[in-house]
């Protein structure tokens, strides 16, 4: 696999991540580079963790498993940060923090929840990479999604200064949207 290949695969698979960074990002009240750092590095994480496990798990059962069950654990994860995303911002006007980027297990979830479709595509870099060949291709996905992650807080933020309140709503809505999207494509 080239690297034009991989870098191609490593902006496509950071996409819903920078999607949900933006979402945070636009719930923030006071964004500070801490907030930011550590969406980018635990995006970049998850994303360079799944295809190491898909790449590690490839051929067994497990895999199987997770073609089944992976559709159904993003829409339950996104849905569900979605839709308190849009209750809080019905139902709390005043908020001084970001509503998920702060909150370690809401960022936990939304790692994993973006990072799924990382885990199929380790499955098929079984054929391409052997051993330690594998440390290249997940460290590339891995900072290009920080990098992309990182950029989109600060893009959210930026437009949810613009929108005010509606700006949890709206990361709401997305959030669920990404989910159904990963769930019937």
């Amino acid at each position: 696999m080239s690297l034009i290949e991989i870098i191609s695969i490593a902006i496509g698979l950071s996409m819903d991540a920078f999607a949900v960074s933006i979402c945070g990002g636009m719930n923030c009240k006071k964004l500070r580079l801490k907030n930011a750092l550590k969406v980018g590095l635990c995006f970049g994480i998850f994303q360079a963790l799944m295809p190491f496990i898909g790449w590690f798990a490839a051929g067994s059962l497990f895999s199987t498993y997770i073609e089944k069950f992976d559709r159904w654990i993003a829409l339950i994860l996104l849905g569900f940060i979605g839709g308190k995303m849009i209750y809080d911002g019905i139902f709390q006007k005043d908020d001084d923090g970001c509503v998920n980027i702060n909150y370690t297990p809401s960022l936990i979830m939304l790692g994993v929840a973006t990072s799924i479709d990382a885990l199929m595509v380790g499955v098929t870099f079984v054929t391409d990479f052997k051993g330690f060949d594998i440390i290249n291709p997940l460290s590339i996905i891995g900072i290009t999604t920080l990098l992309i992650s990182f950029s989109g807080v600060y893009l959210g933020k930026k437009s949810g200064d613009l929108l005010g309140n509606k700006s949890t709503i709206a990361g709401g809505i997305i959030l669920i949207l990404i989910g159904l999207k990963i769930f019937f494509f």
